[in-house]
């Protein structure tokens, strides 16, 4: 397998790296921007922007702020990573039952390439961590989706989360659940 280069770091500006909404949840990021546009802003500056420029970020109260942003905003932190594990899994719950040389390879060469692309630097580098102490295992859809359970779990044990059943994972994704929920 070749090597694997350095991810990018997307978020530098040439000096220290920029917080982005994609490193952070909304709330945490929401709360940096309003810091950064009160010191960055003057009365002039926000007065001559236009009603329709800002109404669609309107906020009516506190309760509000601590809902998230609209579904119209780009994905945080949270979403992002929540979006992205359904969709690997998903991935993951259609791979083949027997792969053929090729299929094994492509999909090897997609959880490289995803470690190298995904928005979150540190992210990016902690599964790319991952991906060297546990490669993926492409022999059938069942190796893979129970590799990539176990390597959500070691990444929801870091985060605090709980732990998903790996037996359960073909419900979960592919199947549907037992008691017909999803039918």
């Amino acid at each position: 397998m070749p090597a694997v280069d350095p991810a990018p770091n997307h978020h530098e500006n040439g000096k220290e790296p920029a917080p982005c909404r994609t490193c952070m949840d909304f709330k945490s990021w929401s709360k940096q921007q309003r810091k950064t546009m009160t010191t960055a802003s003057s009365p002039a500056t926000a007065a001559s922007k236009s009603s329709s420029e800002v109404t669609h970020r309107k906020v009516d109260g506190p309760e509000d702020r601590t809902a998230g942003p609209p579904a119209n905003c780009p994905l945080d932190k949270e979403q992002l990573g929540q979006q992205t594990w359904g969709l690997l899994h998903t991935i993951a719950a259609y791979y083949p039952t027997t792969p053929t040389e090729a299929e094994e390879r492509n999909v090897r060469t997609f959880f490289t390439s995803f470690s190298k692309l995904y928005p979150c630097e540190y992210c990016s580098k902690d599964f790319q961590q991952e991906l060297k102490e546990m490669p993926p295992e492409t022999k059938s859809q069942h190796a893979l989706s129970q590799w990539l359970c176990r390597i959500h779990n070691r990444v929801n044990v870091k985060l605090g989360k709980p732990e998903f059943d790996c037996s359960k994972v073909n419900e979960r994704w592919r199947d549907g659940w037992l008691d017909g929920s999803c039918d």
